[in-house]
């Protein structure tokens, strides 16, 4: 059997996996569950995920990304290990070739961790690419053109947002604010407010059904359950859009700052061009209702979510492994 080439969107949040001739073969969260006296790793991605907030002392859930990047080498290792097994494209003789994407801002140091992760799970050539770039590839965008396109990536760690022209970014910001802050913004208000205590999973829930960041536009509660912090008990309350908006109002305000300073930084010909194209909206993220109503009426533009906004950056992977020349220049040495 002969090795395939895969791209893998290593997110904060997920890892998406993209085998050459396939499409997408694995999609499943960035977390590992290891024993702590042992240090021996129990489950991996979906598994390990169900697990977060609910394993014995000994039990240890945890998410080696941070911020896009790798915060625990060893167990992001184990995890690629995990998914490039779990997907059987190791051939006898032959390794397959990996494209990583990586933040835009993220050091020689952090680079070069992702390489040597990559290359001890078992990948032969390992390619860096930056995501917003391979993202803008995989939602279809005409980025090689000598024309302006925008796009802002909102993943689990980063926010990413760029202007691209002829196959290159031309000017970016990346902040630490994306859907993992949204949850940890929820979680404090929870506790704060109704002094509650809740968990990931529970704020992530809150998000995805009632929240938004755009206020007035939608009406939706939803009961919760946690631990009261004055009582020790089990309590259960009801939260309501227009709560978690306010909660979500500074967080939001980040990335709308960071797209603005973008625009502010690009030339006058490309910013022609995105006025006629508008910016487009991709990553996780970039589902929190009323992400793109908000965008839209503070940039002056319009902002359209992408068709796929979770699976973008892994397509991108996809049509650049189609054209690993225009990558080869990226090879880290």
């Amino acid at each position: 059997m002969f090795s395939r080439d895969i791209g893998i969107d290593l997110g904060t949040a997920n890892v998406l996996i993209h085998l050459k001739g396939k499409g997408i073969v694995l999609n499943e969260p960035s977390v590992v569950a290891i024993d702590k006296n042992t240090g021996r790793v129990l489950e991996v991605g979906e598994a390990a995920r169900r697990m977060v907030g609910r394993t014995p002392g000994n039990i240890d859930a945890i998410r080696p990304l941070k911020d896009g990047v790798i915060a625990d080498f060893d167990m992001t290792e184990a995890m690629l290990r995990h998914f490039i097994d779990k997907i059987n494209v190791k051939g006898f003789f032959s390794k397959p070739t990996m494209l990583i994407c990586c933040p835009t801002n993220i050091t020689k140091v952090e680079q070069k961790a992702i390489k040597e992760a990559a290359e001890k799970s078992g990948g032969k050539k390992v390619y860096l690419e930056e995501e917003p770039k391979v993202a803008a590839v995989g939602a279809g965008m005409e980025i090689y053109q000598p024309s302006g396109n925008m796009i802002v990536d909102i993943g689990g760690g980063t926010t990413d947002a760029a202007v691209l022209s002829m196959g290159n970014i031309v000017t970016a910001e990346t902040v630490k604010m994306a859907g993992d802050k949204f949850d940890a913004e929820i979680l404090q208000y929870i506790k704060k407010e109704y002094k509650l205590l809740i968990g990931e999973r529970t704020a992530e829930d809150i998000k995805i059904n009632v929240a938004t960041v755009w206020e007035g536009s939608r009406n939706e509660e939803m009961e919760i359950r946690g631990r009261d912090m004055m009582t020790g008990l089990p309590r259960t309350i009801t939260v309501r859009s227009e709560e978690i908006e306010k909660a979500l109002r500074e967080p939001a305000s980040i990335i709308v700052h960071a797209a603005k300073q973008v625009l502010e930084k690009t030339p006058p010909e490309l910013s022609a061009d995105i006025i006629d194209r508008g910016v487009i909206l991709t990553g996780g993220g970039a589902l929190t209702h009323g992400i793109d109503q908000l965008l839209a009426d503070e940039l002056k533009v319009p902002v359209l979510l992408s068709e796929d906004p979770m699976d973008c950056v892994a397509k991108g992977t996809g049509i650049m492994l189609e054209n690993i020349g225009k990558v080869e220049r990226k090879k880290i040495i």
